[in-house]
């Protein structure tokens, strides 16, 4: 009976010193990951029947000090060619079993980043859309000024919110005759 005892409390040890392994490794993961990086995510808004590329990619990740593998920040697209010069949504991210989930708010979508590098100065990886792989490879930045970013006006924001009668950008055109971008991605290979 003791010998039973004693291999199931080391059992139950083991068990236990490999779940701290993978929590410290998303720990170890989040450190890395905070901060803002910026590059080619290979990013497509689809607007009226037209597609356009996106130019470079910004995304912020900021941890929450209380919930140590989650976090919130904002992603960016940038466009030359559109009729807008960016898309921004505020993201909620968290990293659970060596998987980041970034959540986009204002598009109420969430992807999945796979099979990742991560460094001080790169983040090369695969992100899913849930359609498909995309490679990607972004480079750490320094973070800007949150308020640089008009979130109330203008393209960002812009179709992620009723119109309530008070943006005077809006003109004579109202929010829902208008199409909403859609967001994807463009393959590679």
């Amino acid at each position: 009976m003791k010998k039973i005892n004693t291999y199931l409390t080391m059992l139950v040890m083991a068990m236990m010193s490999f779940t701290f392994t993978s929590c410290d490794e998303d720990y170890a993961i989040v450190n890395t990951l905070e901060g803002t990086w910026e590059g080619d995510m290979y990013v497509t808004m689809t607007w009226n029947d037209r597609v356009y590329d996106a130019s470079r990619t910004e995304i912020c990740f900021l941890t929450d000090p209380f919930r140590f593998k989650k976090g919130h920040g904002y992603w960016i697209d940038r466009y030359s060619s559109a009729p807008w010069g960016y898309i921004s949504n505020h993201t909620e991210w968290e990293v659970e079993n060596g998987v980041i989930y970034i959540y986009l708010i204002e598009d109420d979508y969430e992807y999945e980043i796979y099979d990742y590098r991560l460094t001080d100065n790169y983040f090369k990886g695969r992100i899913y859309d849930g359609r498909q792989y995309i490679d990607f490879c972004l480079r750490h930045t320094s973070s800007p000024n949150w308020n640089d970013y008009d979130w109330d006006y203008g393209y960002d924001y812009y179709w992620a919110k009723p119109y309530n009668g008070t943006r005077s950008d809006a003109g004579n055109v109202q929010n829902d005759s208008i199409e909403k971008p859609v967001r994807g991605f463009r393959n590679v290979k």
